[in-house]
């Protein structure tokens, strides 16, 4: 598989065209290297090339037939397009056409044909001139952003172009709007998701065909048409009242306002307060029921204050740092309602569409990483971890072993047995697999003729030392199973997530080492009936404390505390 890409755009490899350009051709890659073919793929920078226009002086037709008269780089160009098998034109929409520099190659590719008149074979005009090689198997790529909201309705100039010299329905097509996007850092979440689509697409491409479902992906807006022309208008960081120059602060406060999604209303009007530290500017965001509003005096009682410098907020918009890790570091400090932090990307965006709003994710909460979630995008796990599934097993064995050792232990292995059939709805840890295993063996050694005196306590440390332990790996225990309420396995990289969670692992673990001690003394008396009820106080009373905890730590460290 040969494959020559041509980079239309004066931006040259800054193009936003050529990021999706690149990323097409990544997947066409991996889908050849898959079906084991043998990948070849060479570029050419139009803005770097001595390519004249034509003369219409038809040297390459009866002088000098096949080699045009201009001796420049144009030669080189048709010899690649004649060695590749499939090209993939990459450009900007410019005036609804092709750049300058790209027409004039395009023109140029005069001596590729005969001088003879022939019947138009390609669907679109009258009359064609046969071509001078053999192109029969070659396939076509046309890939292009623009800077609309959306590409429908732009491309009638360029298909037009395209229909006439390959036929309609015989080249691919990937045209983007909002392209200008792509070179925005704040919304990298966004474009980062769409090029995972494009590169999507070029696997496919390379295996036979883009499927339907990857089609109407890249068809999918990047941002809904008011949030982007929100976006666009103030990228020119002047107002559009009195035309006067805003603050890059006041600019950033707004672009990060059109991205709230008024899905997220709450009930009631909620308003987020952005004090830049290092240039003292205090803009209000009002998030309300039918949008966002933003406030630049008379400023109201804030629910949420994020005291940050600028550069800070900007780093974590563009993902170069993560929130949390800049929030542990104190590199800034919020006040107030902390509620809103952990929610942000349900008030900001997230990633992923959701019917025609197109819920994606970026501006200042973009990698924030409160509630999980980082610059690098979701990583959600197809099946959840469940705590409930680890615990079955050990509730079983220590209420029913408790009342009777002997039915008990038998209802506990029974349990251990179909606990394993729940494993097809939800993600299975290793937790799982050493719970069954430990409260199984608890239940055969009471079977066995051992004491429920002495294998229940043993089974409660056998539990303890279990969550204890965890503390001191990577991942403690409760971490597992909470990261599902924060955006999944992604939230394993969250700082102040895992130091939650380590703290809250250890204070359980603590509470159950310590159990068998009074476990032990009940069992000896006759409250030994009621011992597992007795041992139900307290882990309700400290789950009602991790609840409490989950949102009083993070909001304390936030305050700088």
């Amino acid at each position: 598989m040969k494959v020559l890409v041509i980079n239309g755009s004066p931006k040259g490899s800054r193009s936003n065209t050529y990021q999706l350009a690149k990323a097409f051709l990544e997947g066409m890659e991996e889908g050849a290297g898959a079906a084991k073919e043998v990948f070849e793929a060479e570029e050419i920078q139009v803005y770097r090339l001595n390519i004249r226009s034509c003369l219409g002086c038809f040297s390459c037709w009866d002088k000098t037939p096949g080699n045009c008269c201009i001796r420049d780089d144009m030669q080189e160009v048709i010899r690649k397009l004649l060695w590749a098998d499939i090209t993939i034109w990459s450009f900007p929409l410019y005036y609804y056409t092709v750049p300058g520099g790209l027409k004039n190659l395009i023109d140029r590719q005069l001596p590729m044909v005969l001088p003879f008149m022939a019947e138009n074979e390609t669907g679109t005009g009258n009359g064609s001139h046969p071509s001078r090689y053999d192109m029969g198997g070659k396939k076509t790529v046309v890939i292009s952003t623009c800077g609309f909201y959306t590409a429908e309705g732009n491309y009638d100039g360029v298909c037009s172009l395209f229909d006439h010299c390959y036929g309609k329905g015989n080249y691919t097509t990937v045209f983007c709007g909002q392209g200008e996007l792509f070179r925005v850092p704040d919304v990298a979440r966004r474009t980062n998701e769409y090029l995972g689509y494009v590169r999507d697409a070029g696997r496919e491409y390379a295996a036979g065909g883009i499927r339907p479902e990857t089609e109407r992906k890249l068809e999918q807006l990047l941002y809904p048409k008011e949030t982007f022309e929100t976006w666009a208008d103030l990228s020119w960081g002047i107002d559009k009242e009195d035309g006067k120059r805003e603050s890059d602060a006041l600019i950033f406060t707004r672009q990060m306002a059109a991205l709230y999604r008024k899905e997220s209303y709450q009930g009631r009007e909620q308003v987020l307060e952005m004090y830049y530290t290092d240039i003292e500017e205090c803009y209000q965001i009002v998030l309300g029921k039918d949008g966002s509003r933003v406030l630049t005096e008379e400023l109201m009682a804030a629910d949420t204050r994020i005291e940050t410098p600028l550069p800070v907020w900007r780093s974590i918009a563009a993902g170069e740092i993560r929130g949390d890790e800049a929030l542990m570091k104190q590199l800034y400090r919020v006040k107030g309602d902390f509620n809103l932090m952990l929610r942000w990307d349900d008030y900001f965006g997230g990633t992923g569409h959701r019917g025609e709003e197109a819920r994606q994710g970026a501006g200042a909460g973009k990698g924030h990483g409160l509630d999980g979630k980082s610059g690098a995008g979701i990583n959600m796990p197809d099946k959840e971890t469940n705590m409930s599934i680890m615990l079955i097993p050990w509730m079983v064995f220590w209420i029913a072993a408790g009342v009777d050792g002997y039915i008990g232990s038998f209802a506990s292995i029974g349990v251990c047995v179909l606990v394993p059939l729940l494993f097809h709805r939800n993600k299975k840890t290793w937790f799982d697999s050493l719970s069954g295993a430990l409260a199984g063996g608890f239940s055969v050694a009471v079977l066995a003729g051992a004491p429920v005196r002495l294998i229940l306590p043993l089974s409660y440390l056998a539990f303890g030392i279990m969550w204890t332990a965890t503390c001191f790996r990577e991942i403690p225990i409760t971490a597992y199973y909470s990261m599902n309420q924060y955006n999944g396995e992604d939230a394993l990289r969250n700082p102040l997530f895992m130091k939650t969670n380590r703290i809250l692992t250890l204070m359980w673990g603590i509470l159950y080492l310590m159990t068998p001690i009074w476990t032990y003394f009940l069992l000896g008396t006759p409250m030994a009936s009621y011992t597992g009820a007795v041992n139900s106080v307290f882990p309700v009373v400290m789950g009602i404390f991790t609840v409490w905890f989950q949102k009083w730590y993070p909001a304390k460290i936030a305050r700088g505390e």
